[in-house]
């Protein structure tokens, strides 16, 4: 197992050309200068060091004591405390003087380290490619949120549900992907929906739909169809009859509507975004 990376340091005149220098040419480093007199610094220290333990490696805080490091100091130019500077390859490439806010302290930051969305996504990949759909859908679902709902990723967790035979949870996630956004890869889970919709249908879901068509008002009709829907894996529209039905009787046929509502949430899991929206919708009914 590989050790955790170093968030943070103290800097020597022994070890400066270690973190300084070297350490910038495998990932950033954030250099703080500061002094133990000096207010501002104390404001901003707490602010880097809790970036760095939340990126966890993904750059190095080097903390330079102006006062003891003055030779250091100097040969970074600086002038005023506290002082950031990003060192990169060797060289400083960013930076600032005073004590910044949080939120653009992250956006200096943000240039130059690796998304928070990146490695949740690329562990998703690795599990798509073992064909592990079920155990990538929560990261892509993490990545898909700290990403602001980049589309690219809500492919991925379409193709997943489409793996998974989850017809209905792919269709929903497409649906929300904006024209400029719509691919070859869009097309192609697009197609890939409309061939399951087709083979899954079965004689029996066929009978029932024609049933349910020419006696809309006939709720036993439409338990069986929300069932049979169930059963060929179209969550969605189980889960919409079987509301309807819910809003006419809410214990129609000795409760088992709201039984079998309440099993197929059950199953799709607590974090299903199907399973978030229906026992939403079944809240809203009830109370």
């Amino acid at each position: 197992m590989n050790s955790p990376l170093l968030t943070a340091v103290d800097i020597t005149i022994d070890n400066a050309q270690q973190y300084l220098i070297d350490e910038s040419f495998n990932r950033p480093v954030v250099i703080d200068f500061w002094a133990e007199w000096c207010g501002p610094c104390k404001n901003l220290m707490p602010i880097l060091e809790k970036l760095a333990t939340e990126y966890a490696g993904a750059f190095l805080l080097a903390k330079v004591n102006a006062d003891d490091q003055q030779m250091i100091s100097s040969q970074f130019g600086v002038r005023s405390l506290p002082t950031v500077m990003v060192m990169k390859d060797g060289q400083p490439v960013d930076g600032f003087a005073g004590a910044l806010p949080e939120v653009q302290v992250r956006d200096l930051l943000a240039k130059y380290l690796p998304k928070p969305w990146e490695a949740p996504l690329q562990q998703a990949k690795d599990l798509i490619a073992q064909a592990q759909y079920s155990e990538a859908l929560p990261l892509l679902r993490q990545a898909y949120e700290q990403s602001n709902n980049l589309a690219a990723i809500g492919l991925l967790i379409a193709q997943c549900h489409l793996e998974l035979n989850r017809i209905d949870n792919a269709e929903a996630i497409l649906s929300t992907i904006k024209m400029v956004d719509q691919d070859s890869f869009y097309e192609q889970l697009i197609a890939q929906v409309a061939l399951k919709k087709q083979a899954a249908k079965t004689p029996e879901l066929s009978a029932l739909e024609a049933a349910h068509a020419a006696a809309p008002e006939d709720l036993q009709v439409r338990l069986q169809l929300a069932l049979q829907y169930h059963q060929e894996a179209e969550h969605r529209l189980a889960l919409e009859h079987l509301l309807a039905i819910l809003r006419k009787d809410r214990q129609f046929a000795e409760g088992e509507a709201r039984q079998s509502f309440n099993a197929i949430l059950a199953s799709l899991g607590k974090a299903d975004p199907l399973a978030i929206e229906f026992q939403r919708k079944l809240f809203t009914l009830l109370y």
